[in-house]
């Protein structure tokens, strides 16, 4: 027998028939399957959990029936509580299946630590914008005498005079003591 007189058999076109017939059988079964274990059309609303604390969050979470998962929080933000949600992914409002991983940024308990730069015997042009481009604020400015005009001569924090590398938070403000360009000493 040929090939061409075996695919025009009858043995050959009920094998097709039986196969595509069982292809179309498995694959409703799959779809209603599928339908049935992934909640299909069923969705849960993420809630706002921006500005509240781990614990409410937490209670929250597991009333939707959401899992949560804290990221790395390493940018401080003043406006909300220490240790609460600063950021949320998704979205509140977002509908999600049961069970999503709702990944929350928490807001640190402080600005991180930096260490302080060696700006001594830099003038104070130079002093001023390398302390604030680290987040550091220049607090009070005085004066001693030294043949250097307005040179860095020695670093303050909450009047404790402090080193280079020295680790102060964020934000912290740093006291600055100048050169006022007089010779402490006469020439003879």
């Amino acid at each position: 027998m040929s090939i061409i007189q075996f695919l025009k058999s009858k043995v050959f076109l009920k094998q097709l028939g039986l196969a595509l017939l069982a292809i179309i059988v498995l694959s409703f079964l799959t779809l209603q399957w599928l339908k049935f274990t992934t909640n299909h059309g069923e969705f849960v609303e993420v809630p706002e959990l921006t500005g509240k604390s781990l614990d409410v969050v937490e209670m929250e979470i597991k009333d939707k029936d959401l899992q949560m998962v804290v990221q790395d929080s390493a940018n401080y933000n003043p406006d909300y509580p220490k240790y609460a949600v600063i950021e949320q992914s998704p979205e509140a409002g977002a509908l999600v299946k049961e069970n999503r991983k709702i990944y929350l940024i928490l807001n640190p308990s402080g600005y991180r630590k930096i260490g302080v730069p060696n700006i001594i015997r830099r003038t104070f042009r130079q002093a001023k914008p390398t302390l604030e481009a680290l987040g550091f604020e220049v607090g009070n400015i005085t004066y001693a005498n030294d043949i250097g005009k307005d040179e860095v001569l020695s670093i303050k924090h909450k009047g404790e005079t402090i080193t280079p590398g020295t680790l102060l938070e964020k934000t912290s403000k740093i006291d600055l003591v100048l050169g006022n360009g007089s010779r402490s000493y006469q020439i003879p």
